[in-house]
């Protein structure tokens, strides 16, 4: 439930939907995809029990 919540959190800030976050190009949703990536394998390996 902590790890919806956080990526329902992600997304939001992510989306570059503010004039101020325009200029940040892809960097905020590869960091969100890197993160991603980590967690499901993480959860694949079983080191993190879903």
């Amino acid at each position: 439930m902590l790890f919806l919540i956080l990526l329902i959190i992600l997304l939001l800030a992510a989306v570059p939907a503010w004039p101020y976050s325009r200029a940040w190009g892809y960097y905020p949703s590869g960091t969100l995809g890197t993160i991603l990536l980590i967690l499901v394998v993480l959860m694949l390996i079983g080191y993190i029990p879903f």
